[in-house]
């Protein structure tokens, strides 16, 4: 019973200073220029936290039950505050995993070479645990000048359309429903369009496009019936903290044989790094809401002209 208890406060103690560490870390993680956030954030701190838990338990499986218990907790307290969507937390979990695992790696190691010198063995774990803080400030503080601007992602995809361009011109514009099959990331939170709706014709119109969470409002920049349609995005009213912002977007069609083809190009920026890690994921994404769109429009089509 005593060893039950002993290991309970372990987690317990190790799963505050592992909340503490991931959701301070967060905030200053965040840099204020762009809000962007780069591998302090996803790499340093959850590092930093792991090698914290295995610091202040005194068992390996208790700092894994910690560790487990202060990722879980952190995640929950940033969805439930509406601070992060549970799709960015899913995607951002691997590297937390990983990073997490390392750190409680060499909080062991760190915590077996301080047993070696008993007398110390206090000053030794303060000194440590004391260092975590100190390295994702420094961190952080590299970051300001490496991530000023964001990165910018231009995505564009094509469908082939059984129509005139004018019909699908119609129905692209504006349309009080959408009804299509849901791409994988719509299942996980990815938002799913509903509908969109447009006043005025011509450049300057305002265009509003509704999301089962939030709306974009954006203004026509370009209008060329049926051929072209370019839109400003205006504002962005999403959930969470909008790592990933629209700037515009572009519908392009043109006659082939006896087919539209219809061309989708969305421009967004980016405050996510590692590049490499986070953009396929965020390409995805906006792929996804094309296709969606698209299987949206070859449906109303198909409904218009059942032969």
């Amino acid at each position: 019973m005593r060893d039950w208890k002993n290991s309970a406060k372990g987690v317990l103690a190790g799963g505050i200073t592992g909340i503490a560490l991931g959701l301070g870390g967060f905030w200053l993680a965040e840099i204020p220029a762009t809000h962007a956030m780069g591998p302090v954030m996803f790499f340093l701190v959850p590092l930093g936290a792991g090698f914290a838990i295995a610091m202040v338990t005194r068992e390996s499986n208790t700092a894994t039950a910690a560790a487990l218990l202060a990722t879980i907790a952190s995640l929950a307290i940033l969805v439930a505050g509406g601070m992060e969507t549970f799709l960015c937390v899913l995607l951002a979990f691997p590297t937390l995993f990983v990073a997490l695992g390392c750190g409680v790696g060499l909080g062991i190691l760190a915590r077996r070479l301080s047993e070696k010198f008993a007398s110390k063995n206090a000053t030794f774990t303060s000194f440590f645990l004391l260092s975590v803080p100190l390295m994702i400030l420094a961190g952080h503080r590299i970051e300001l000048s490496t991530l000023c601007h964001p990165r910018q992602e231009i995505v564009t995809s094509t469908i082939r359309l059984p129509a005139d361009p004018s019909e699908v011109w119609t129905d692209l514009r504006a349309f009080d429903s959408v009804t299509a099959e849901k791409p994988f990331l719509m299942y996980v939170g990815l938002p799913i369009p509903v509908r969109c709706e447009i006043r005025g014709n011509g450049v300057g119109g305002k265009r509003t496009c509704y999301f089962d969470k939030g709306y974009i409002e954006e203004t026509v920049t370009e209008w060329q019936p049926p051929n072209v349609m370019g839109l400003s995005i205006d504002r962005t009213n999403m959930p969470g903290r909008l790592w990933l912002n629209f700037e515009g977007a572009k519908y392009e069609l043109h006659r082939e044989n006896d087919k539209t083809v219809l061309t989708r190009t969305t421009i967004a920026t980016s405050n996510l790094y590692p590049e490499w890690y986070w953009r396929p994921f965020e390409r995805w994404g906006i792929v996804s809401e094309h296709e969606y769109i698209f299987g949206d429009l070859a449906r109303r089509l198909r409904k218009a002209d059942p032969k």
